[in-house]
């Protein structure tokens, strides 16, 4: 599909504006948002943050994560910044937190969410998770939950993520993958290309893709009931995966 990354960013520009999607097929309330998040692993208690939270996941990275006070974590594709706050919440005052999104008005809705639940250790960047704003080696921690479908080019997605990762850092991510074949018709959707699911690759061409990135791969769980809750039955589900250098 042509003009990917513009159709991506007009959607998700639309729903920094308007406060309200869900990454799938449907998109409703903030009680639908509320239980699509409890659904993918978020507690009420992370739930507090009800601003910083579009209901946008396929997961909970943070959760994942392992990240430890001090750590200096990435998150690729950080929307209105719920899980860079997440995040901080368990790094303490040495720890640092980088959120990367390529919509304009994500970084702003983010950094105005920073600045009303006081997060003073968390910095949003305006960037392209192919080509991430952000130096060699410098991360301990990258999270990622639901994006990297949605870019054209996932084999340098991969290779950012290596070349920035220190050496035995971790990456955690959650992600849509296919299992199965969509339709032409699906391929060409543009709601369903938004949606995380038209660029979605097979399951295992992805693990592929981050393996030719010379990262290492283990998977920590697969979500296929998502399918039911969130995508109308399409073939796919929400792999949820540690990477490491």
């Amino acid at each position: 599909m042509k003009n990917v990354k513009k159709i991506v960013k007009k959607h998700y520009d639309k729903i920094a504006a308007t406060g309200s999607s869900c990454c799938g097929c449907s998109c409703g309330s903030k009680l639908d948002v509320e239980r699509i998040s409890k659904s993918i692993g978020y507690s009420d208690e992370e739930l507090k943050l009800t601003d910083a939270n579009l209901g946008l996941g396929c997961g909970n990275p943070v959760a994942m994560g392992q990240i430890k006070e001090g750590d200096t974590v990435l998150d690729l594709g950080s929307g209105a910044g719920f899980d860079c706050f997440l995040a901080s919440n368990q790094l303490g005052k040495s720890g640092r937190v980088f959120g990367v999104d390529f919509s304009r008005e994500m970084i702003k809705k983010a950094q105005e969410n920073a600045k009303k639940y006081n997060y003073e250790n968390v910095e949003f960047r305006f960037g392209d998770i192919e080509k991430l704003p952000i130096d060699d080696q410098s991360i301990n921690v990258v999270i990622s939950n639901c994006v990297i479908n949605l870019a054209p080019d996932k084999k340098k997605v991969f290779s950012e993520i290596a070349r920035v990762l220190k050496s035995n850092g971790r990456a955690y991510v959650s992600d849509i993958v296919l299992l199965g074949k969509l339709t032409e018709e699906q391929k060409k959707d543009a709601d369903l290309l938004a949606g995380c699911v038209a660029g979605a690759l097979a399951k295992t061409e992805y693990i592929e893709l981050i393996e030719s990135a010379g990262l290492k791969v283990k998977i920590l769980s697969e979500d296929t009931d998502i399918s039911k809750r969130q995508y109308q039955d399409v073939p796919l589900e929400s792999l949820k995966i540690e990477i490491k250098k």
